[in-house]
């Protein structure tokens, strides 16, 4: 059985991998916004989702939407060659600080690669890359970012979330689960076609 679910979980991560990453561009039909807050009600094809600024938002959800979740990792696992993707901030002293780090198995390598302004938090970006190589410092790991013929060097402090994929299913879309959704703005509302939603005390930290 779990051959025949292993594809369409992989499939899931897959379209969640490139919707984390990837920006949104001028020419896309839709503007894309990003959706961070507590699972109000879900019913049927809507979810109400209470944002982080207090708002209160339907989420109409796209036919063959899927769901994902998160997983608790280590930054002791990240090893080079891995492909991961960081949320980070500029340093006062140089460098990027992470906000959080997603840990993409390996069949995800490559999703969404880049370094792309980001909305965690104001003057952040999304570094979707390979790592290079991992250093252990004092006061945390460095890890070396390479994507596209760059490297970017991203410092991971003690404490910073770490998490990779896990399976979901919709029985977790319960009220008050934290969920992270990619969606974009059309004519007829909020639209999604990927949910990322917290469970067993994990919540998505993108």
């Amino acid at each position: 059985m779990m051959k025949n679910i292993l594809p369409a979980l992989m499939l899931g991560f897959a379209g969640m991998a490139a919707t984390v990453a990837l920006p949104a561009h001028a020419e896309d039909k839709a503007p894309q916004v990003h959706i961070r807050g507590s699972i109000i009600s879900y019913s049927g094809s809507t979810l109400q989702v209470k944002t982080r600024e207090g708002d209160t938002v339907a989420v109409a959800l796209a036919d063959g939407w899927k769901v994902s979740s998160v997983a608790n990792a280590k930054v002791e696992d990240i090893k080079p060659g891995d492909f991961v993707g960081i949320a980070s901030l500029p340093k006062d002293g140089g460098g990027d600080g992470a906000l959080e780090v997603l840990i993409f198995p390996p069949a995800l390598k490559g999703a969404g690669e880049g370094s792309y302004g980001w909305d965690l938090k104001p003057n952040s970006s999304m570094t979707n890359a390979t790592v290079a190589d991992a250093v252990k410092g004092v006061d945390g790991r460095t890890v070396t970012m390479s994507y596209q013929g760059k490297e970017k060097k991203i410092s991971i402090p003690d404490g910073t979330p770490v998490v990779t994929f896990a399976a979901a299913t919709k029985d977790d879309l319960v009220p008050g689960a934290v969920v992270f959704i990619p969606a974009e703005k059309a004519a007829s509302g909020t639209v999604a076609h990927q949910v990322l939603v917290g469970k067993n005390g994990v919540v998505p930290p993108m």
